[in-house]
């Protein structure tokens, strides 16, 4: 399986504070110095904690901000060069599924005109042909053709969100990124999205980044996990790998956390004390020492670096 993404030391700050009574200029560590790659026909799942990077690293491979160092390879080619017609043939290719789906419609418009929208844009249908195309996107993510003539606010939360995949999939793309793509989601259709997805990606070839706080939606979706803390990733590996033995203490709380079916079994819960720090003035070292139980005085002195365990099992921990 050929890579189609490499994120190479991507870092993206924002600026927080400044002027007379916001006190002096800091910068937010939203995403600092995070690589991975994702492989061409995968889910690549990131999880974390909200609040430690996962929409910011989505939202800078696709470019919709642009980050403050590193690069972003897209069959090779690094989209951080790319100018402005390079980078609208790229948007082709690469598309997003939006958390709350209706909050990215514009509520004037008809369903029909919704999806349509990016086919127009783009100069690639129009008259009968993009009615047709629009049509065939509807029936595709399991719509009617009655929905088209709808608006928005009068679907339900799963047909809204399928609205969303059915206008993300009219270009074509290679690349989604479905950023917590369920959680606005009523939990009785939550497996019919995500079933979906799997079926789009079998019939499409697509290559998803999948982001989600909920580790059992990215155990039954992902190939390979990254574990993001406080804009680092700590882990990432296989996903068999990962959840049969993780490696990183961050990461084995996570599983430990996630809720056990049968009511018979009994799991040993270690509750991570402790505040998750904060991405203005993080940490020196490792940014989980303050919370890690293993943790030694070379983890408050040094950041461990992202090593290979064997086998394609990353980890940045001076512990293990």
């Amino acid at each position: 399986m050929s890579d189609l993404i490499l994120v190479d030391r991507l870092v993206k700050y924002f600026s927080s504070g400044g002027g007379f009574l916001a006190g002096p200029r800091k910068d937010v560590h939203a995403v600092d110095d995070v690589s991975f790659v994702i492989r061409r026909g995968e889910t690549f799942g990131l999880v974390g904690e909200s609040g430690c990077g996962k929409t910011t690293t989505g939202r800078l491979i696709l470019r919709l901000i642009e980050p403050t160092s590193g690069r972003i390879l897209y069959e090779g080619k690094d989209i951080m060069e790319f100018g402005n017609k390079e980078m609208r043939l790229m948007r082709r290719k690469m598309q997003l599924i939006f958390q709350d789906a209706f909050s990215s419609f514009d509520a004037r418009k008809t369903v029909y005109e919704i999806v349509a929208e990016p086919l127009q844009v783009h100069g690639l249908a129009s008259g009968a042909e993009l009615y047709e195309r629009a049509a065939d996107l509807l029936n595709t993510v399991g719509l009617e053709q009655r929905h088209a003539a709808e608006y928005p606010h009068t679907l339900s939360s799963g047909q809204k969100q399928c609205v969303g995949i059915a206008r993300a999939l009219s270009l074509n793309p290679e690349f989604m990124v479905a950023d917590e793509p369920i959680s606005a989601v009523d939990v009785s259709v939550t497996a019919q999205i995500l079933n979906l997805m799997k079926d789009l990606q079998g019939r499409f070839n697509l290559t998803y980044l999948f982001i989600s706080h909920d580790m059992s939606v990215i155990r039954y979706l992902s190939d390979r996990v990254g574990v993001m803390y406080v804009g680092k990733l700590v882990e990432y590996a296989d996903k068999q790998d990962l959840f049969k033995e993780p490696i990183h203490p961050y990461s084995r709380a996570l599983l430990a956390a996630v809720p056990i079916e049968d009511p018979v079994e009994r799991r040993d819960r270690k509750i991570l004390e402790g505040d998750v720090p904060s991405p203005i003035n993080p940490p020196p070292g490792c940014r989980f020492h303050t919370r890690c139980e293993f943790a030694k005085p070379v983890c408050g002195e040094q950041e461990p670096p992202l090593t290979d365990r064997g086998s394609g099992h990353y980890v940045a921990c001076h512990v293990y």
